[in-house]
Order: C-alpha cells, then structure tokens, then sequence
C-alpha cells in the first residue's frame, strides 16, 4: 500500500456499501532513553455538527472504554488482530445521528511518567480496518515537530455524503492535552 498523505481522505462506505464497520488502530515505539520513557496514550473524541466534543461522557480511552453514543468502545481484539498499541472499534449502524466526527488523538501522558513529548516516539501511525483485520489505509502520524508535541492528531472519522470517510491529520499540540480540549470543547 502506497503511503497516504497529511489531508487526504478515503470514501470509506461509499466506495464499500457494505462496509458496517471499522476497527481504527493507533501504534507507535518509544525510543529508550536514559530519562522516563513517553507513554503514549488514545484516545477518541466523539464530537457532533460544531466538531467538539459532544459531552465530557463522549470520549473513549484506558478509563472509559465506551461513549455515552452506542457504536464506539475499545476493541478487545486478541491474537493477530491485536498488532496495534491500542484499537477502536467503530459500529457505523449504532453510532447516532448526531455524531458527525470521531477524532484519533494520541497524547504523552504527563501522570504517568512525567512531562514528556514525541521526541522519542518513532514510527507512529493510524490505520483503518474492515472488522476482520482487512487494512484498508493507513497514515504514518508523526508531529511537524515532535520535540515539542505533547499531543497529536492522527486523524478522523466523518460522515461524508450519507455515508463514513478517514481524513488522515497528523497535527501537533504542544500544549498537549490543553491544547486538544481548547480545540473540542473539553475542560482537561
């Protein structure tokens, strides 16, 4: 597969009718270094017509792994299809109306191991499945600047023409989670 570029966007169910759903999985690796290790960590917002969040309760991660809307929960995905560092699952039919955009976002947890940035994480990716592990795109993710990302971007979902699209984004924050709350609405 050809690489995919920062803004390009795939046609997900009009080019597949079919298609009911998505597992959208997030992957990276952290260089060792002599300090605290980044500890990547996903997450991803639901958001409605104004592209924020659509309530604090419309967010998936390691402490909440469903939204309030039905439709988007963590995978559990073992064996083969578990290959990402962390794995959506995305029911079209089940996700409401009202969500319009589900955005991908990987930050530095700060809690966890300190203050820390992409600096060291390499290789860091989304891509976009069938539900039986079938890619159908994937986006090499990383910040303009890692050094002073403290947050990403990788990309989203969105209802396009009646029906899903990816755009790929693969935009920094260097304020971190700040930075993604300020932009969907979210006081972190």
């Amino acid at each position: 597969m050809s690489a995919f570029p920062e803004g390009g966007t795939l046609a997900l169910t009009a080019g597949d009718p079919g298609l009911a759903g998505v597992m959208v999985g997030m992957g990276w690796t952290v260089e060792p270094g002599a300090g605290p290790l980044a500890e990547p960590v996903a997450l991803a917002i639901v958001c409605g017509e104004d592209g924020r969040a659509l309530t604090r309760e419309h967010l998936v991660f390691f402490n909440q792994l469903t939204t309030a809307s039905p439709g988007i929960a963590f995978s559990l995905a073992e064996g083969t299809l578990r290959s990402d560092a962390e794995q959506i699952d995305v029911d079209f039919g089940a996700v409401p109306e009202d969500v319009t955009r589900i955005a991908f976002v990987t930050y530095v947890d700060p809690e966890v191991r300190g203050p820390g940035t992409f600096g060291t994480v390499h290789d860091a990716y989304i891509r976009v499945t069938r539900p039986d592990g079938t890619e159908l795109v994937r986006f090499d993710a990383p910040p303009a600047k890692p050094g002073t990302a403290k947050a990403v971007l990788f990309g989203e979902l969105f209802r396009d023409a009646g029906g899903w699209a990816f755009r790929a984004l693969g935009r920094g924050y260097e304020n971190g989670l700040a930075g993604v709350g300020a932009e969907f609405g979210l006081d972190v």
